[in-house]
C-alpha cells in the first residue's frame, strides 16, 4: 500500500524548475497546496525500486577488484516528512567489505525519483567504521534532497541530485536516450546515459547508463581515478 507525504512548496517549487518543459503524468495521488505528495513505492521504470531486488554489480575500483551488492530492502523510513524506499549497497574490494551505504529514495505524484539521503560508513581491514563522511539527511544541517531520475528523461536535462554543502553535492546530465551498451548481464540500445560530477571533485566525470524496466546497468569513470562496475546479474522481486 502507498504512503504520501508533503514537504515545503517553496523547496519543490525550485527544485521542479528545470522540469517546467518535461510535462508529467499522473503518479496517482493528488497534488496538495503544500507541494506534491511522495511515495516509497518507486516504480519509475528508469530506476525501479522493486523491494526484494539485488542488483550485482562486477569491476574495478582503487585498482581494485569490485563487487558491489544493491539491495532494495522492504523497509520504509521518513526523512523530512517523505516515506523513503530504502536501499541497501554494500562494495567489496578484493573480497573484503570496504563501504557499506543505506540509500532513501522516494517518488513524487508525477514520477520523478527523488533522493533524500544517505548513511555511508567506510570500514577498515577489520571490518571497524574509519569514516561516515558523505553521509546526510533531507532537512538536517541544511541538506536538501535533490532529483534523482526524472519521469520522462530528456537529453540536456541537469539536475542537483543531492545538497549537504561540503559533502554531498552531485550533479547529473542527460546525454542520449539512445545509447547502446553491452554488460554481462545483457546487452541493450536505447539505454540512457547520463554524465555525474560534483564540484566537490572537479577532476573527476563519471557516465552512467540505464536501461527502462532494469535501472542501472553499468558506470565508468571518464575522467579522474578508473572505476568501472557493470550489471552481471539481477534476483528477486
Amino acid at each position: 500500500m502507498k504512503t504520501t507525504s508533503k514537504i515545503s512548496a517553496i523547496a519543490i517549487a525550485l527544485a521542479l524548475l528545470p522540469l517546467a518543459a518535461c510535462g508529467s503524468s499522473d503518479g496517482g495521488a493528488g497534488k496538495s497546496e503544500h507541494g506534491p505528495e511522495f511515495t516509497s513505492n518507486v516504480d519509475n521504470p528508469w530506476f525501479p525500486l522493486k523491494p526484494g531486488t539485488t542488483y550485482v554489480y562486477l569491476g574495478t575500483k582503487d585498482g581494485k577488484h569490485a563487487r558491489d551488492l544493491y539491495t532494495v530492502t522492504h523497509g520504509t523510513r521518513r526523512i523530512d516528512g517523505a516515506p523513503t524506499a530504502v536501499v541497501s549497497d554494500l562494495l567489496f574490494l578484493n573480497g573484503r567489505l570496504a563501504e557499506r551505504t543505506t540509500d532513501y529514495y522516494t517518488q513524487d505524484e508525477a514520477g520523478n525519483v527523488w533522493y533524500f539521503g544517505e548513511d555511508t560508513a567506510e570500514l577498515d581491514k577489520r571490518g571497524k567504521v574509519k569514516s561516515r563522511e558523505g553521509t546526510w539527511h533531507a532537512g538536517t544541517g541544511g541538506a536538501k534532497p535533490g532529483i534523482f531520475m526524472e519521469a520522462h528523461p530528456r537529453v540536456g536535462h541537469s539536475y542537483r541530485q543531492e545538497y549537504y554543502k561540503g559533502h554531498a553535492e552531485d550533479h547529473y546530465e542527460v546525454l542520449s536516450l539512445d545509447a547502446g551498451i553491452r554488460v554481462p548481464y545483457g546487452r541493450f540500445r536505447h539505454a540512457e546515459l547520463t554524465k555525474e560530477w560534483t564540484p566537490l571533485e572537479p577532476g573527476v566525470l563519471d557516465h552512467k547508463y540505464y536501461v527502462r524496466g532494469i535501472g542501472q546497468v553499468a558506470e565508468q569513470s571518464v575522467r579522474g581515478p578508473k572505476e568501472a562496475l557493470t550489471l552481471v546479474a539481477r534476483t528477486g522481486g
